[in-house]
């Protein structure tokens, strides 16, 4: 078994940064494909791929499981391009209904005896929350996994940089997709990768080993939520409501995915991660104009919020508008430990960040040191300006428009020990202090950072499937790390969260094979045939399989640490 010596995680945001171009053709896009047959599909299970499921290492009932999978992967294509032509947007609310419909629908089909779609009601936030789809499969087995889900996606923006319609689910090869054209099948859609793709794959998993087996080696547990892109409000509602329907949970696993480059890693903590709206109007201001929108040749005569908007934003961040400049900011950041700085420098001296920002899309990164950058993208804080509205919003063409009101959005990203809240209230007497009490400021929600151990039964699980499909992983150890990037971890969580909102527990890891990407971005993409030391769908459902399959018959790798003894009760 080959392994590297980088923290969890790790490895893979290095080859996602340096393997994969994203260069794309702009195309206006095309009307919904209306139906599709996997007759036009023809997938090949292994592809291109150079590294395979060393079989001597699978017990018989799995392999029986494999070659289900070979034998219906074009079927389970046609599946995922019926669950991309479903749009799940929740920012605007278009098709989630019917979504958790959908959702609950697959785990009807799997026989489950528990599946419902539950009304959250009003959040904590003020605002409705997205439907959550829970489904329990009884299997009489004596180990219980929770599957984590989202069933909700970012809108479409820019939709003339779109290759194919995106809630077609058009396949096209990898040079036409604009990635490696090694890639021979390639899936567009809104969704792909964030995160219908994986979590399909986990699906078939399931239904391959329910046809094969008659029964699933674990319990399930199913949580989706329809909310992830809205912070998570309708979710963290439901856990406070129910944390009964996670008695018995023994573990966690999450969708996941290679790196470009083939390696993959497990993860399962998460960063922390509050948003905001900040809205200055002339009628909180009492200037320019206070009920709506006026003719832009005012403007002569009448002072302009939108401009004051501007104004505003300029004195929260540095020149460059990298470095957030609000009072206390920067307090109770827990420093980096001395194995994950030194995973960092290793894997620093692999990377060219010049082929890195080329493949990512972007001039250059803010730090030309390649270690500098890996540690502000592994272990940073940001303030970002996600958008901002107001006036005249149609590109070309005139209109004189003096904006009554504009709003823009922010997240803040961050880490131990920092709180979110506590960084709203930072901002808010930043503003008071710049002499902006009029500007108004909505929280949207708040995700709070979780730590994340791996000497658990469920890393091992994932670490045994790792060493059958011969993939480079670092051996888990049990320091707790955020590392796993922005999901609700804290709902769920066993190790330390900045917030605990429910007494629901339990160890999470997240390790899948396959792989996609430009998650929120123009042409997402799954990669349907794999090639090289990246597995397609088919890999990516038996490498769930497996995970399963170890889980609940306690397979521990020889070099996996022994976690330490339940206490008696």
């Amino acid at each position: 078994m080959n392994r590297t010596s980088l923290p969890l995680s790790l490895l893979t945001l290095v080859t996602c940064l340096t393997t994969i171009s994203c260069k794309h053709p702009a195309t206006p896009p095309a009307t919904k494909q209306a139906s599709l047959s996997n007759a036009a599909v023809h997938i090949r299970p292994r592809g291109d791929e150079t590294i395979a499921p060393d079989l001597s290492k699978t017990p018989p009932d799995l392999k029986k499981v494999y070659d289900y999978i070979d034998a219906h992967i074009d079927d389970h294509v046609v599946d995922f391009q019926k669950w991309i032509q479903q749009p799940s947007i929740s920012n605007s609310g278009e098709g989630i209904p019917e979504s958790a419909e959908m959702v609950k629908g697959f785990f009807d089909k799997l026989g489950c005896q528990t599946t419902r779609v539950y009304d959250v009601g009003i959040t904590e936030y003020g605002t409705p929350g997205n439907p959550v789809v829970y489904a329990k499969c009884d299997e009489g087995a004596p180990r219980t996994l929770v599957l984590y889900w989202m069933y909700d996606t970012m809108p479409v923006t820019q939709a003339d940089a779109w290759i194919a319609p995106p809630f077609e689910g058009r396949i096209v090869d990898g040079k036409t997709a604009g990635i490696d054209p090694m890639y021979k099948k390639v899936l567009i859609g809104r969704g792909a990768t964030n995160s219908k793709g994986p979590q399909l794959a986990q699906l078939e998993a399931l239904m391959s080993m329910r046809a094969t087996m008659g029964k699933l080696p674990v319990n399930i547990i199913v949580v989706a939520e329809g909310d992830e892109e809205r912070m998570d409000i309708g979710l963290r509602k439901f856990v406070k409501d129910h944390p009964e329907l996670f008695k018995g949970a023994d573990a966690m696993l999450r969708f996941n995915f290679q790196g470009a480059g083939g390696t993959a890693n497990m993860s399962g903590g998460s960063e922390g991660c509050v948003y905001v709206e900040l809205t200055t109007s002339g009628k909180a201001w009492g200037k320019g104009p206070t009920v709506s929108d006026i003719h832009g040749s005012w403007k002569r005569s009448v002072d302009s919020p939108a401009w004051r908007h501007i104004k505003m934003l300029g004195t929260l961040v540095s020149d460059d508008g990298n470095t957030p400049k609000i009072a206390g900011f920067f307090d109770n950041m827990q420093p980096l430990s001395p194995t994950e700085t030194a995973g960092l420098r290793q894997a620093s001296q692999k990377l060219d960040l010049k082929k890195a920002a080329d493949n990512l899309g972007v001039g250059r990164y803010i730090s030309d040191d390649p270690f500098t950058m890996l540690k502000m993208s592994r272990y940073g804080t940001s303030f970002n300006l996600d958008g901002i509205w107001g006036g005249n919003m149609y590109a070309g063409g005139a209109g004189a428009i003096l904006p009554n009101k504009i709003t823009s959005k922010h997240n803040f990203r961050y880490i131990p020990n920092m709180n979110g809240l506590d960084l709203v209230k930072k901002l808010r007497a930043q503003l008071d202090k710049n002499g902006y009490k009029d500007v108004d400021m909505k929280l949207i929600g708040d995700v709070p950072w979780a730590k994340m151990r791996y000497d658990t039964d469920i890393a091992a699980a994932v670490a045994a499937t790792f060493d059958e499909f011969g993939i480079q992983y670092q051996t888990p150890t049990s320091e707790e790390t955020i590392l796993g990037g922005y999901w609700p971890a804290y709902l769920f969580a066993s190790s330390e969260v900045g917030q605990r909102v429910a007494p629901v527990t339990m160890p999470i890891a997240a390790g899948e094979l396959g792989s996609g990407g430009r998650a929120h971005a123009a042409n997402e993409y799954y990669i349907l045939e794999g090639a090289g030391k990246t597995y397609g769908l088919a890999g990516a459902e038996k490498s769930t399989a497996s995970i399963i399959y170890n889980f609940g018959h306690g397979v521990r790798p020889k070099t996996m640490p022994t976690p330490p003894a339940a206490p008696t009760k």
